[in-house]
């Protein structure tokens, strides 16, 4: 291992040494299948050659060959590579064990998913923990293998309480005329899951009360498919698990929806290689959305920032007394396939009063038709 160095590409992908070596091998061990290289570099090295680590996403390129790196050089990887999507300063999950806590699932039944570029389904269930106050502590997606590309998203709305089970038995596409009546009395979001993104655990302090006369009874999941290749006769069973436990938490959770709403006059032309569009959640919306939390507010702990194809960074502000504070969330890298929960390092507090700023940057440069944006940014 005497021979690891600082390497970097040029325009043209060839590999060449670094003159400036900023990185320094921690330790390394290698067996008879698995060889391990643990590393160590400043997050901004001032090298030209090197790109800065941020709360971005960072795309990482990795590739090997089965014999070691001779004086010639490098060796040539062949098929060996492949690249990953990271989120490298992302703080680390104190994760409880939850092996022992019980769970209940929210999950299609044998939806079929049309032979169209979008579709959004929903289904009604009924939250099964009653009668007593729960706390959900971790959050887990449940994608049928093989549609791990078909599903983007999957959001979970509060519906009405003044429902009965015969909203339990059937499906049916969002947002279309002839969609059962009790889906339109399911406006608060409780939870949101986008592509790429791992299970959700809350902190140790924090929890998604459940099983309480004012908690979810009934949930709507709205589940959208992306299926561009306009695949016929795939069917779906995917959906999410819920993981609780008796033991309370300090605090409640809840989520807060921002910024860009689905509207026909929202749309983005073509052959732009930058489109800037803001969501603007108003001093007058969080004094009336905040109302019942004066003095406190709320504390957010966690932010998923969401887009598609078209989306290339997204920038969630805060103003608090009309002055700008420290971003609250922001991917200058953002990556379709890559969309998770972004833990804050400190809880931010959001008052009544403040404005919150939801920046979206959009590139279409390949596109050759308008682009009309069809979902809500978490």
């Amino acid at each position: 291992f005497s021979i690891q160095q600082d390497y970097f590409a040029d325009e043209n992908r060839v590999l060449k040494k670094d003159p400036q070596q900023d990185y320094h091998l921690e330790y390394a061990m290698e067996n008879s299948t698995h060889t391990i290289l643990a590393f160590s570099r400043e997050l901004h090295t001032c090298d030209t050659n090197d790109k800065s680590i941020t709360e971005s996403t960072v795309r990482v390129i990795w590739a090997y060959h089965y014999k070691d790196m001779g004086e010639a050089g490098q060796n040539y990887h062949g098929p060996n590579r492949g690249t990953k999507s990271l989120r490298l300063l992302n703080p680390e999950k104190e994760e409880v064990l939850s092996a022992s806590l019980p769970y209940f699932d929210l999950t299609n039944k044998d939806v079929p998913v049309p032979d169209k570029d979008t579709t959004y389904w929903c289904q009604m269930f009924k939250i099964p923990v009653q009668h007593e106050k729960h706390h959900v502590t971790k959050v887990e997606p449940l994608i049928q293998k093989g549609h791990e590309n078909l599903v983007h998203h999957i959001l979970l709305y509060q519906c009405s309480s003044n429902l009965n089970d015969s909203v339990l038995d059937y499906g049916h596409e969002c947002y279309h005329p002839n969609m059962p009546d009790s889906f339109l009395t399911c406006e608060t979001v409780i939870f949101a899951w986008a592509i790429g993104g791992e299970g959700f655990t809350y902190p140790p302090h924090v929890g998604l009360s459940i099983g309480t006369a004012a908690d979810p009874q009934f949930v709507l999941m709205e589940v959208h498919y992306d299926n561009p290749s306009y695949t016929e006769g795939l069917i779906d069973n995917s959906g999410l698990r819920l993981i609780y436990t008796p033991v309370l938490r300090k605090y409640d959770a809840g989520v807060i929806e921002a910024g860009l709403w689905v509207s026909l006059f929202h749309n983005i032309p073509p052959g732009m290689p930058e489109f800037v569009s803001e969501g603007h959640c108003t001093l007058e919306c969080l004094e009336e959305a905040l109302g019942a939390e004066r003095p406190a507010g709320i504390h957010v702990f966690a932010v998923l920032l969401h887009a598609h194809l078209a989306g290339r960074a997204i920038r969630m502000r805060h103003f608090h007394n009309g002055e700008e504070q420290k971003l609250l969330a922001y991917d200058d890298e953002f990556d379709f396939n890559f969309q998770e929960f972004q833990y804050l390092k400190e809880e931010r507090i959001i008052l009544p009063g403040d404005n919150l700023i939801t920046e979206c940057h959009y590139s279409t440069v390949d596109r050759i038709r308008m682009t009309w944006v069809r979902k809500v940014l978490m």
